[in-house]
């Protein structure tokens, strides 16, 4: 789902190439129908199973943004010059990353392409979140977490982020603290690659809200799967999730799928 901050985020969900505004649907009555068909959304090649959120076998196989150093990103081999696809490489691992605190379902740290910004907090649920550092590549922005990760996870609590359990942190003060902790860790870094290689930031962080107007007390999934017909009021919208009244649904997980939206007054 395309997302804009604001105070509530604006998403969009594209369904082929018509783009639903979401926010306007929250209190009716949604039904998602998975028609049966998955597309690679590389290739557009029919497959029987989406892997990676949304890629046939074969390009999860071969493309540099399925393999497995980008859930690893301190494991980038670009510079030994076995990457995937080293154009793909050069535009989104050579280039500057954030490290960042956020706020998701408590304090977490994470790493992110500047350029995504504030995109990657807001699908990931962060009711905050804040830069830490600047870093020259995606490989050393994984180096970075590996240390910080000592100190503060990496994780999100999902079922916590959409029952809005957050508490109340000051990433000021835990930014702070946790750059503290990895100083000796960052000076071996920048003896290695330089000390412009990692840029402590002063840069404000953000608040974000969400359009949710009931939060779930027990969180329930929806698998497409194995219930190819999903019906429900849309009670919100966090993350990349669909809160129903009846459950939620991670969109993003359905990247390929072909579904058809009925949208109806609720009762």
């Amino acid at each position: 789902m395309p997302v804009q901050a604001g105070h509530p985020v604006d998403y969009t969900l594209k369904i082929g190439d018509t783009r639903v505004p979401l926010n306007d649907l929250v209190g009716y009555a949604l039904q998602l129908d998975f028609e049966g068909a998955i597309r690679c959304v590389h290739c557009d090649r029919v497959t029987k199973k989406s892997f990676n959120q949304g890629y046939c076998y074969p390009c999860f196989r071969k493309l540099a943004a399925c393999d497995s150093c980008i859930m690893s990103p301190e494991k980038c081999h670009y510079h030994e010059g076995t990457c995937r696809e080293p154009e793909w490489g050069e535009t989104h691992c050579m280039t500057e990353h954030v490290v960042y605190l956020a706020n998701s379902s408590g304090l977490k740290v994470g790493i992110t392409r500047a350029s995504q910004v504030p995109t990657r907090w807001i699908d990931q649920g962060a009711i905050a979140a804040i830069p830490m550092l600047r870093v020259a590549t995606r490989q050393l922005s994984g180096l970075v977490e590996v240390a910080c990760k000592e100190f503060v996870a990496d994780r999100t609590n999902w079922r916590a982020m959409l029952r809005g359990d957050a508490p109340e942190l000051d990433l000021d003060a835990e930014k702070t603290a946790l750059l503290a902790r990895i100083q000796p860790r960052l000076a071996e870094l920048r003896q290695a690659y330089g000390d412009d290689a990692i840029r402590e930031v002063d840069e404000a962080g953000l608040s974000l809200s969400y359009p949710v107007e009931v939060w779930p007390e027990k969180v329930r999934t929806h698998n497409l799967d194995k219930t190819p017909s999903v019906t429900g009021v849309l009670q919100g919208i966090k993350g990349q999730y669909l809160l129903l009244d009846t459950g939620v649904i991670n969109i993003r997980k359905y990247t390929a799928y072909q579904v058809r939206l009925q949208v109806f007054p609720s009762s």
